[in-house]
């Protein structure tokens, strides 16, 4: 039934994807291709975009470990590695990482590939290895390998709507994830939107990714948006309603977590959605 639901609603959207992409035009289905088709310029261009949203651009932000968390964040997307042993409530992201570079046939550094989980167990540790030969080589790794980990967040857009759906079981508000975000993605402002968004909080899917019961994904953005008749206009509505999300999350998540702290960067990270790469 999911491949089906895959074929049927999915498929054509990443025709289209493929078209808007490449010409940056609304978009239209390319018989015999499947999948979202971008150009090693088009990744760099969006993973370089990703980067400085993520890590300000710099190298040195390609290995950060924020305050008040329990875990590493690498890479353009500040991919999740949690400490052996220490799962949390959010989507680990950096194995599925590695795990897509080995496919892809990407070297790499032995112990990142062997690894089990953060070889960092604590974030003084981490901060104190900042200048080791380890940190270095990782970090040079990372830098040297952003048009690959744009693939991977591309794939993760990819397997999105299907998950979305079927943690949907209205239909109507099934059909409006599916109608918002194929007007999203009716122009290259959208494409890039879309593929940040699922990278920076996920498909809104997991049911510990909720404060007081409300999400803050993709899902819950698609949900949150007003009518609109596609093009710019979805673009815009797409951005204001990804403001609403995450101004909710932080009303509603816990004082101790102080998520106030990162309103400022948040809105102005969505409001560029309305803008592009």
């Amino acid at each position: 039934m999911r491949l089906a639901l895959f074929r049927i609603l999915f498929v054509p959207l990443l025709l289209s994807l493929s078209s808007c992409v490449t010409t940056g035009s609304s978009p239209s289905p390319t018989p015999g291709k499947s999948g979202i088709q971008l150009s090693n310029s088009d990744k760099e261009a969006i993973g370089k975009k990703i980067w400085k949203n993520e890590c300000n651009g710099t190298v040195e932000g390609l290995t950060s470990w924020n305050q008040g968390e329990d875990f590493p964040s690498l890479g353009i997307g500040h991919f999740i590695w949690y400490v052996p042993g220490r799962p949390g409530p959010f989507q680990e992201s950096f194995p599925q990482l590695v795990s897509y570079m080995k496919q892809q046939g990407v070297a790499m550094p032995k112990w990142v590939g062997e690894a089990k989980g953060s070889p960092w167990t604590s974030r003084s540790e981490f901060l104190n290895q900042q200048n080791s030969a380890q940190m270095k080589e990782l970090r040079q790794f990372l830098a040297g390998s952003v048009p690959t980990q744009t693939g991977f967040i591309v794939q993760r857009l990819e397997s999105a709507l299907p998950k979305m759906q079927s943690a949907t079981p209205d239909p109507a508000n099934s059909k409006r994830i599916v109608d918002n975000f194929y007007k999203v993605a009716s122009t290259r402002t959208g494409v890039y939107s879309l593929i940040d968004y699922v990278n920076f909080k996920g498909e809104g899917i997991k049911t510990e990714e909720k404060y007081n019961g409300q999400g803050w994904g993709l899902r819950d953005v698609l949900l949150e948006m007003a009518e609109t008749g596609g093009g710019q206009a979805s673009a815009n509505e797409y951005s204001e309603a990804a403001k609403r999300v995450l101004q909710r999350r932080i009303k509603n998540s816990p004082s101790s977590r102080g998520e106030s702290r990162w309103s400022a960067g948040w809105m102005n990270r969505c409001e560029g959605y309305k803008h592009g790469i």
